[in-house]
């Protein structure tokens, strides 16, 4: 598969306000997979999929897809930054990577003592990691924008079910992780 980016699908416009299109603007550059990677973003390879909705005790998730994550761990900190998500979200499209979206990721180890929100949106979580690509333990909160890719189930939704994983190698189809229980305040 070429890292090489393809063209990113049509931007959707609906929930979009002036921050949600400075940062498709900010980010527009890594529509080449290459540039993440010198940025410092590293793909974890597999290309995620929800296949059932999540239980009770488990994030609701909806069926769809998450594609690919590349996560940027200098961007990983208790208060999220619009402008440095720590993860990017692509999708295999033929022998190329198109990016759809960005996730903003929370491990709950930084500290964070209350449910972060971005843009006026309250992150999902907390909730135990997604193995295989990332361990149990690593309970966190996060939110998911669909910056490139419209998706019928809203811009904050953490799945798409027009992301497909279809045909990629590295197919993981996860279930919905438990959630955790809220951190404490002290």
């Amino acid at each position: 598969m070429s890292l090489i980016g393809a063209p990113p699908a049509a931007a959707q416009t609906r929930e979009d306000g002036p921050e949600i299109t400075a940062a498709r603007f900010a980010l527009k550059k890594y529509e080449d997979p290459y540039v993440a990677v010198h940025d410092g973003y590293y793909s974890s390879v597999g290309c995620v999929v929800i296949g059932h909705p999540g239980a009770p005790g488990h994030v609701p998730y909806k069926v769809g897809g998450m594609g690919i994550h590349f996560i940027n761990m200098a961007n990983v900190g208790p208060v999220p930054d619009p402008a440095k998500p720590p993860v990017l979200i692509y999708e295999p499209v033929g022998q190329k990577l198109r990016l759809t979206g960005a996730e903003w990721f929370v491990p709950l180890a930084t500290g964070v003592k209350q449910r972060p929100t971005l843009w006026g949106h309250p992150f999902d979580g907390p909730m135990m990691g997604h193995p295989p690509l990332l361990p149990m333990d690593l309970k966190h909160y996060d939110l998911h924008v669909w910056l490139y890719k419209p998706n019928s189930l809203g811009t904050f939704s953490p799945t798409n079910p027009d992301v497909t994983c279809a045909g990629h190698p590295y197919r993981i189809v996860e279930e919905a992780p438990m959630l955790v229980p809220e951190p404490t305040q002290q």
